[in-house]
């Protein structure tokens, strides 16, 4: 079964080291697909904050 996982940027994680930890936990031949995307959100003060989305596609071992 092909199955999809979404990790997203929030104040106190990142989708990078989560999406990491995610994918040490399969096989190479269970990924099919990695898509990351960013945007600009203003924070306090008018600070530019960078945001990250990373979607994973995967097969699972059924």
């Amino acid at each position: 079964m092909i199955q999809v996982k979404e990790f997203l940027d929030t104040d106190s994680s990142y989708a990078e080291s989560r999406a990491n930890q995610f994918l040490a936990e399969l096989t190479d031949d269970q990924v099919i697909n990695v898509c990351y995307g960013s945007v600009m959100k203003t924070g306090k003060h008018d600070v530019g904050l960078q945001r990250s989305s990373i979607l994973v596609v995967y097969k699972t071992k059924e």
